[in-house]
Formats: structure tokens, C-alpha cells, sequence
């Protein structure tokens, strides 16, 4: 056996389920989750249109590279949504499809890491769980960088000592975070890209969550649209990730994209032409629907927005909790120990949230997530407000 695989954490929902095991909720109220960050909205009705137009496709072997049509939707959606100047993204050498971002995380940390050095797995703490266990698999150490509310809930990326960006190797993004919804500000991108350059590491931006954002009139950067404003048109050591489980309320399409350097990429196709995930030809051609489709996606932020504002009127007099810069979770703190505060919520009104204990990792004697818990505002609208209400009552007592 991989002894490594002694060294991964169980995942958070299955802490989440020895924590609530025993409770017994009030039968009278429904059981409403708040924890796992699957969208609920309305899948959109074109692409099913699309995936079962072409079912005459499940005869035909998929290639790794995919379709050129959906290639090219990808690299034409990167350039509208991320100001990357006409024919930088060459759709042949840029971009490769990828069944959901999960799998190509952790395929994508197999490729990158050399396991002949001490490499370091760079990611923000709290985190996505997939970047420390693709560390571990892959031979390299985790290194947790806090995500501290006094510095807008991103990396202090400029007290990173020089030693860990020597033996840095890939550096996880996550904009807008989870569990916390922080941008990593353009500027800060620009100087990211830099320290790559200076030290020779690559920068994995995982940015599914890029497309809930408030504001219309200013979707969030993302690093591609630090190279084009930095005019690097190689995308040298820059490989972003994108889904449409999130924009598009498409978790079981499981289709995504990764983009950015040509030579990364290449080695990364290598990887997995022997992993053996192409993604069915049916599943491209409806995936090439949704990225050609932004209506649905403006739809879907409205009804985050709307929700955001109903919990926020509710929770805010009770709750240190604030609208986050983008995603779809509020990162609330909570008045005591955020396992008590999550067990106890569910024992008394059968409301479902995660601790922020459990999507982080004590470094040096300090959790940041502690004392805050994980909020995903996926249910519907009704359910949502219902859920706030009752964690009013809850904190009122």
C-alpha cells in the first residue's frame, strides 16, 4: 500500500458526521443543509437539450485533448471574461478539458511535483482539502498560509519567508476563497506571478467560484487577467481551473477547463492520457453550450445576490458575519467553540453548517477557522431564510 495514504485527514463531512452522530433534531422542523456546497439552482435546460441531443456520441471513444469546438468555446470565453488580447490562448496548446476541477487538482499536483526534492504544496489555510491530499500523494509537504480576517481573509503572501518560496513548487490560489469568499486582489497577482519568476515555481488558481460576484459592472481578476495586463502572453508558470458546477449549477456535468502555460499543459496531457479521464464527447458538446451562455449565468447570480441580502438582514444583529467578496458561503464567526456551536444547532433546529475548524489546519498552535463555521447558501430562497430564523432563535436562546 501507498504509505501516504496514511497520512490523509478524513474529509471534513466525514468529521461533520462523527460530530452530529447521536443528535436527535426536533422532528417537528425539517432538516435544512447549509454545509455542502452543492448547487441547488436549476441546471440549465439548453444544456440537457444539448447532452441528450447527442447521445449517439456514447459510441465513440473521447480523446484526452477533447473536441476542438469545445476547446475553442473555453479559450474565446477566457478571452471575453479575463481581457486576454484575440489569439493568445491558443485553443490547441492553452487549454484542456477536465472532468470537474477535484480530479484535475489533484491529477495536476502529480504532474508538477518533483519528488526528488524536499518540495513544498503552498495553499491558503482554510482550504480546499484536495490541495493538501494531492501534496501528500504526490511525495511534497503541505505549507499552510492563515487566511486571517485582519488582512481581508487572504494569505499575508508578504511575510512568506524566502525559504518556503525556494522550495515552493506549487502555489495554490483559491479567488474567491472557500470557505472565506476573499479576492486575491490584481496587484497582488502581479507580484505573485513575479515570485514565481524569481523562484521557479507554478501558481494553480483554482477559480470556480469566479463567476458569483455582486457587482455586474466589475466581474473579479483573475490571473489570467494579470498576464494580460502584465502582457505575458506565454502565461509562464500561471495554470488556472475552472468549473461549470458553480457557474452554471452543473456539479454532475463534471466538466471544467484548465488553461495557461502551453509547456505545463503538455506534460499535464502526458499525465493524462495514462490517468485515463477524457470526458465524454456528449458531455463536451453540452459543456460547449454553457460556456457559450452567459443569460443563465447573470440568472443565477441574482438569485445568490437575493438570498446573500435575506440572511444578512437576518443574521447581522445576532451574528458577526458579513458578505463575502464573492462564492456562495458566509464565513461566520461564532460566540464559542465552533464544533459545540455546530452540534448544538443541529440538536436544536435541525439546521446543518460546517466548523471552520474542520476546512482549516492548526499551524503552530492556531487554528484560523476556529471559532467560525461554514455557511453555503445553495438551498432555495425559502429554505435559506428559514435557516437564518432558526439560528437567530438559536443564538437568542
Amino acid at each position: 500500500m501507498n504509505h501516504a495514504l496514511t497520512q490523509l485527514q478524513p474529509y471534513p463531512f466525514e468529521k461533520l458526521r462523527a460530530l452530529l452522530a447521536g443528535a436527535q433534531p426536533p422532528a417537528d422542523k425539517r432538516p435544512i443543509a447549509l454545509s455542502i456546497g452543492e448547487p441547488k439552482h436549476k441546471s440549465p435546460t439548453f444544456v440537457a437539450e444539448a447532452l441528450s441531443a447527442n447521445l449517439d456520441q456514447l459510441a465513440v471513444y473521447p480523446t484526452t485533448l477533447g473536441i476542438p469546438a469545445l476547446r475553442e468555446a473555453i479559450a474565446a470565453w477566457c478571452e471575453r471574461r479575463f481581457k486576454v488580447p484575440a489569439g493568445w490562448l491558443d485553443a490547441a496548446r492553452h487549454v484542456l478539458p477536465v472532468n470537474g476541477t477535484r480530479e484535475a487538482l489533484f491529477a495536476f499536483t502529480q504532474t508538477v511535483v518533483s519528488r526528488e526534492s524536499q518540495g513544498l504544496v503552498v495553499s491558503p489555510n482554510p482550504f480546499y482539502q484536495i490541495y493538501e491530499g494531492a501534496a501528500l500523494l504526490a511525495g511534497a509537504t503541505p505549507h499552510y498560509l492563515p487566511c486571517l480576517e485582519a488582512n481581508g481573509f487572504n494569505p499575508d503572501f508578504d511575510a512568506v519567508p524566502t525559504d518556503v518560496w525556494q522550495r515552493c513548487q506549487i502555489l495554490f490560489l483559491c479567488s474567491p476563497g472557500n470557505p472565506t469568499g476573499a479576492l486575491v486582489p490584481l496587484e497582488q497577482l502581479k507580484k505573485l506571478i513575479a515570485l514565481a519568476d524569481q523562484h521557479d515555481f507554478v501558481i494553480a488558481a483554482d477559480e470556480c467560484y469566479s463567476e458569483l460576484y455582486f457587482d455586474e459592472d466589475n466581474p473579479p481578476p483573475g490571473l489570467l487577467s494579470a498576464c494580460a495586463e502584465l502582457g505575458r502572453s506565454d502565461f509562464k508558470r500561471c495554470v488556472v481551473f475552472h468549473s461549470l458546477s458553480k457557474r452554471s449549477n452543473l456539479p454532475g456535468l463534471r466538466s471544467g477547463f484548465v488553461a495557461g502555460d502551453a509547456d505545463i499543459l503538455k506534460a499535464f496531457l502526458l499525465y493524462r492520457t495514462y490517468h485515463g479521464c477524457a470526458m465524454p464527447v456528449q458531455t463536451q458538446l453540452a459543456s460547449v453550450a454553457a460556456w457559450n451562455d452567459e443569460a443563465h449565468v447573470r440568472t443565477n447570480r441574482d438569485l445568490y445576490r437575493e438570498k446573500f441580502a435575506a440572511m444578512l438582514d437576518i443574521l447581522g444583529p445576532v451574528l458577526d458575519v458579513q458578505r463575502p467578496d464573492g462564492g456562495f458561503y458566509l464565513w461566520a464567526k461564532t460566540p464559542g467553540d465552533d464544533s459545540q456551536f455546530t452540534r448544538e444547532l443541529f440538536a436544536q433546529q435541525h439546521v446543518t453548517v460546517v466548523p471552520g475548524s474542520y476546512l482549516s489546519r492548526e499551524v503552530n498552535g492556531d487554528n484560523p477557522g476556529a471559532r467560525r463555521v461554514r455557511m453555503a447558501l445553495v438551498a432555495p430562497l425559502t429554505e435559506c431564510v428559514e435557516a437564518a430564523e432558526r439560528i437567530r432563535q438559536f443564538i437568542r436562546g
